[in-house]
This record gives structure tokens, C-alpha cells and sequence, in this order.
């Protein structure tokens, strides 16, 4: 869910002390650690500057068909950053929220972090428990040549491995067939987007190298054509 949601609900404090709810778009850097465009103009904006406590509700995709309360969600609980200028952070936004290459330079619109203090988990009917960040996040901390790499590597897939992509998402995960890219790599796995659906793809072990996830992603592809031999085969 962390790695997926698009969307989530931010929770905020009003002056007067009052919760209140809204809708914003999110997407995760490498660690997981979730980031926000948000508006100096919004409520919430303005929520935040007086008091960086607030609350993300993110739903497993799919959960919102069906009984609601059946399907998995995850309530974070930390603060909001000031306003971040990192590179990274735009460049991995605006591949998961390609709408928002319309108003992201808005003088008004800037992108923040948020740091998360505690989460809870709710995966079902009785299947409930309270989870840290280290059980959330991922350390990238040794993992600078990949990350470095990262930018290169989505686009290479992107331009040339198309085909790779539609077979992760399709024979891998089980997912709908699509016009399938890739939005983000860490040390952990790559994020998938088509359309308004989002995908993630775990690798079979960790990578901290370029080179190592060049193998993983060699790995992950070849699987992928077994996987249909294996079906073509029954």
C-alpha cells in the first residue's frame, strides 16, 4: 500500500484545534518515506505550517470495491516537512501523477515529505496490528550507486523494454495487460504504472549496485518468459 496508493486522505489540525480530512495525491521516495504537492493555498497547507502533525489513511488498490471494510489499509502518523526542492522528489512524482506536470510549477505548489512516526495496519477483518517506520521503510543508506543510477534505468526500460514491463505486470503479478512503465527503482523493487492502475514488483533479493539491479531486472524478465512457456505448455 505504501508503494502503490495513489491517493490517500491527509489528516491535519486546524487552529481551533479540529481535525480535518482531505484528499491529496502521493507517491514514495526509495526509502518508502511518503511525498506530497501540495498548494500554500489549501487548507491543509495551511494546516501544516502551524502544526506539522498530521495522518495519511492509504488503501490497498481494489479495496474501495466491494465491501470497503474488507480490504487492507494504513494509517501513518508523523509530521510534514517544509517545502523540499530535491530533484528526486519531482522527477519520481511526476512519474507516478503525469497530471500534475500542469500546475507543479504554480508558484504556490511545492513538493513535502512525510516523515513517519508510527503506523497501523488493518489487513482485513481481525487482522490488525500497530507497525513501526523500520518495518515500513527501507535503508538506501548504502545504496548510493543504485539510486544514482535509478533515472537512467527507468528510462532505458521505458524506451527500449517495454515488452519486459508488460510481462512483469501481466504474468508476474497478475495484473491487466497495458501499456506498462516503469516509474521508480529501489533497492527493494520497481514501481509499475498504466493508466490509473499502479503495480509493484518486489526483486528476488535485495540490490544496492547499478549492476545489481541490472540483474535483477534480467532476472525478473527472464522468470516472466518462463512463466508463459510454462502456461503455453498445460
Amino acid at each position: 500500500m505504501l508503494r502503490v496508493a495513489p491517493v490517500g486522505s491527509l489528516a491535519t489540525l486546524k487552529a481551533d484545534g479540529n481535525p480535518f480530512a482531505s484528499l491529496v495525491t502521493v507517491a514514495t521516495m526509495p526509502s518508502g518515506e511518503p511525498v506530497l504537492l501540495l498548494s500554500r493555498l489549501a487548507v491543509h497547507t495551511q494546516n501544516i505550517e502551524r502544526d506539522k502533525r498530521a495522518s495519511l489513511l492509504l488503501v490497498e488498490p481494489g479495496g474501495e470495491s466491494g465491501d470497503p471494510l474488507a480490504g487492507a489499509r494504513l494509517t501513518l502518523v508523523g509530521e510534514m516537512s517544509e517545502r523540499d526542492s530535491d530533484p528526486s522528489i519531482r522527477r519520481r512524482f511526476l512519474a507516478r501523477h503525469e497530471e500534475a506536470k500542469g500546475y507543479v510549477d504554480f508558484a504556490d505548489f511545492g513538493f513535502r515529505k512525510f516523515t513517519i512516526r508510527s503506523a497501523h495496519l488493518v489487513a482485513g477483518f481481525g487482522r490488525i496490528v500497530n507497525v513501526g517506520p523500520d518495518q515500513l521503510l527501507t535503508d538506501a543508506s548504502e545504496c548510493g550507486d543504485l539510486l544514482a543510477a535509478e533515472e537512467s534505468a527507468v528510462a532505458h526500460m521505458n524506451e527500449d523494454h517495454g515488452e519486459a514491463l508488460r510481462l512483469y505486470a501481466t504474468r508476474l503479478l497478475g495484473v491487466p495487460d497495458g501499456d506498462w512503465r516503469m516509474t521508480g527503482a529501489d533497492p527493494d523493487g520497481i514501481d509499475l504504472r498504466t493508466g490509473r492502475l499502479r503495480a509493484r514488483l518486489d526483486f528476488p533479493k535485495r540490490a544496492k549496485t547499478a549492476q545489481e539491479l541490472r540483474e535483477a531486472l534480467i532476472t525478473l524478465a527472464r522468470a516472466a518468459r518462463e512463466a508463459g512457456q510454462a502456461r503455453a505448455a498445460e
